[in-house]
């Protein structure tokens, strides 16, 4: 079902696509500027860009109101969430705490009580009766 989203949702659709673009630049900075073989430089490349466009797709389908996007986006906020740990573990706080704070602005615009409303349809029932 597609339906004009909240404005929690196209934010969160936009946080999403800013996601994605980082993972592209990710991706490309992975292949040109690491010092290993050029398959493992590939392959780490590769999997960057597969989730960069995954991500892309996510954020292209939650601004167009798909309802379905919206659980792929959350699942992806908490899949970040160990790369984080790992940042803050490891001593890179400027990443970790960006990071963190991106996270979950966009996890909490996406379980806002609008976004959940708009995802199971309940605006347009109310709408109907």
């Amino acid at each position: 079902m597609t339906t004009v989203p909240p404005r929690q949702v196209r934010a969160a659709a936009a946080l999403v696509g800013v996601e994605a673009l980082i993972g592209l630049v990710t991706g490309v900075l992975y292949l040109f500027f690491t010092g290993r073989g050029f398959g493992t430089r590939a392959a780490e490349a590769s999997y960057f860009l597969l989730i960069a466009v995954a991500l892309g797709a996510v954020a292209w389908f939650l601004w167009r109101g798909h309802h379905g996007a919206r659980t792929p986006a959350i699942v992806a906020q908490l899949v970040t969430i160990p790369m984080i740990y790992n940042a803050l573990r490891t001593g890179d706080y400027v990443v970790g705490i960006a990071g963190l704070f991106f996270v979950v602005a966009t996890f909490m615009l996406l379980i806002s009580e609008p976004s959940r409303r708009w995802a199971v349809g309940a605006d347009e029932e109310s709408r109907s009766e």
